[in-house]
């Protein structure tokens, strides 16, 4: 009999640079995790893949591996897939959708490789039980499946996300050009910010690096945020063990953050969709939202994390008018945060020298097809505040 209980490779896609954050979240869920350009590998069953979705912040898409096997053009992909039980991994009444990596010389058009991988599941479900699923291309709904092609060799997986676990629900106003919430939650962990601390977000935007740290402040799992995944599809799904996962979740979760979480942008309509997203997400008490300019933004006594993720030029505004932006948050890191340490996100290296400081770290991250880096500054206690930029 097929199942799915059985051990086989996981694939957890991300963005690029987002693997080595990922990486260390799932070796903190106990899973040996090694890295890829744009997603980290282990192993484990069904039971994993929930877990993972659950609880995992920087990854995408978790994909248990179905069958790897050679493929030298579409048919070959048809005849081996059409092979599978798939009656026994869904029910004929069931929905599913197919989507696609393909390197292969033979593939002009990636659409026919999933079109052979619709006709494979749907015609066995036809010689099995002379009913065929309906498939389109929602990725939302039903089964997801994964088809990774480079070269002579192939592998099919099933997608256990379905829609991609950066949507966790929250989001209902997006306001301007938004961070995703996966790259927030990588960002937010390569400053090193501990919970404990205070993190302060001026030019918080819509909110969403705020209530990434709120989450993480709160041991909260993402995967509790939304209701919907492409593994409650499968026959082999177990709705108790599921539930009995998500109420564990929420026992560890912690009533309140344990230190300040502040954000501050100059735009009301910013504010409002900020505190709409944060109610969304279960943390607007741990929040304290204020309308003001980044210079006015309140410090607690404790030093703890700034974070700035401020315009780039490219998508919201000229770039020569945010030169005065930038050297302002400079002036702000020298004059009001000694003692603390701040990240400064950018996709814009020009105006990031316009912050006159040296940054002791850059961290590559990727938004969209944007190179961005994250700027990290350990600011100097004492007069001589913030390491100067030498410039030639």
């Amino acid at each position: 009999m097929f199942t799915l209980t059985r051990e086989s490779s996981l694939l957890v896609s991300c963005p690029k640079g987002l693997a080595p954050f990922l990486a260390r979240e799932m070796r903190d869920l106990g899973c040996d995790a090694s890295e890829m350009e744009a997603g980290v590998r282990t192993t484990g069953t069904l039971a994993d893949c929930l877990r993972l979705n659950l609880h995992l912040r920087c990854g995408h898409r978790v994909h248990y591996r179905l069958k790897r096997f050679g493929a030298m053009h579409p048919d070959m992909v048809y005849r081996e897939l059409n092979a599978l039980p798939w009656e026994e991994v869904f029910a004929p009444e069931g929905y599913f959708s197919v989507h696609s990596f393909v390197e292969h010389p033979s593939i002009r058009d990636t659409r026919f490789p999933n079109l052979r991988v619709k006709d494979a599941v749907a015609d066995r479900f036809a010689a099995q039980s002379g009913r065929r699923p309906d498939s389109g291309p929602d990725q939302g709904r039903g089964v997801v499946l994964f088809l990774y092609w480079r070269g002579p060799k192939a592998e099919l997986y099933l997608d256990t996300s379905g829609a991609p676990l950066p949507r966790r629900g929250y989001r209902l106003r997006p306001h301007s050009a938004p961070m995703q919430e996966t790259l927030a939650a990588a960002v937010i962990l390569a400053t090193g910010w501990d919970p404990a601390t205070p993190l302060v977000n001026p030019m918080c935007g819509s909110g969403t690096l705020a209530i990434e740290a709120a989450l993480m402040a709160r041991n909260l799992a993402p995967g509790l945020l939304r209701q919907d995944f492409a593994f409650r599809h499968l026959r082999e799904f177990d709705p108790a063990a599921w539930e009995a996962m998500r109420d564990e979740a929420r026992r560890a979760a912690l009533p309140r953050a344990r230190a300040r979480i502040i954000a501050t942008d100059h735009d009301p309509a910013a504010l409002d969709a900020a505190q709409a997203n944060a109610r969304a997400a279960g943390v607007a008490e741990d929040i304290e939202f204020l309308c003001c300019d980044f210079r006015d933004t309140p410090l607690p006594e404790e030093p703890g994390v700034v974070l700035v993720n401020p315009e780039y030029g490219q998508r919201l505004g000229d770039a020569a008018e945010l030169e005065g932006v930038y050297a302002g948050l400079g002036d702000f890191l020298k004059q009001r945060c000694a003692g603390w340490r701040a990240g400064i996100f950018t996709a814009a290296p020009d105006l990031a020298k316009r912050i006159g400081l040296r940054p002791e770290a850059k961290v590559p991250f990727w938004s969209a097809k944007l190179s961005c880096m994250l700027l990290l500054y350990s600011l100097w206690q004492g007069s001589c505040q913030g390491r100067p930029e030498h410039t030639a």
